[in-house]
């Protein structure tokens, strides 16, 4: 792991995740065990209407803690309703907290390259449909991060299994005092709900 990243991992140890949530993860948690116990390679595709925060900052988080807890053969994309670009402040705030983006297009939807570990294949990120090519056709689990998106897809096409785990926008703050600060308390409320999912992985 990354050592700016490695320092943010210790900061969210300490973030408790409420009995509510755990709640609303338990079923997410259960299938990745499913999986494991079936020895089977684990998809999930994390889903907003925009492909451009949310989505990305669960699939990063996802893949890291998978990594940060040894499980193998998980596999983590993220895709919308719509295309339309990952919002610039999504890869500042990764940055801030350990990440290392590569951009590796300047497209109006740019491609970035993230990486957690030296030795790991990077994240590629862009934002995209969720039924793009990129993305799995079945045997994945679709987790809903955003009302919009669960509401607006009451059939996710080729999904297993679908999780409604939901994160307020931390774009209700763009363009004000507090944007930096609500994007990374979003971050961290979202890797802290993906380090307990994984923790709970036998």
């Amino acid at each position: 792991m990354l050592e700016n990243l490695s320092r943010t991992i210790e900061i969210i140890k300490n973030i408790s995740v409420s009995e509510e949530r755990k709640e609303v993860l338990k079923p997410l948690a259960d299938y990745i065990q499913n999986k494991v116990n079936a020895n089977e390679e684990i998809r999930l595709n994390f889903i907003c209407t925009h492909n451009s925060r949310r989505s990305h900052l669960s699939q990063i988080w996802a893949q890291t803690m998978a990594f940060q807890f040894g499980i193998k053969n998980v596999f983590c994309y993220s895709g919308g309703t719509e295309a339309t670009a990952m919002f610039p402040k999504v890869g500042e705030t990764l940055v801030n907290q350990g990440f290392q983006i590569q951009k590796l297009s300047e497209a109006e939807n740019p491609v970035y390259a993230i990486k957690f570990d030296d030795n790991q294949h990077p994240i590629i990120c862009f934002s995209k449909a969720y039924f793009d090519d990129f993305n799995p056709k079945t045997n994945f689990g679709a987790i809903m991060t955003c009302n919009n998106a669960d509401e607006g897809c009451p059939m996710v096409f080729g999904a297993e299994a679908r999780f409604p785990i939901k994160y307020d926008d931390p774009k209700a703050f763009d363009g004000t005092d507090v944007m930096n600060e609500k994007y990374a308390e979003r971050s961290l409320q979202i890797v802290s709900e993906m380090y307990f999912v994984f923790s709970q992985i036998k």
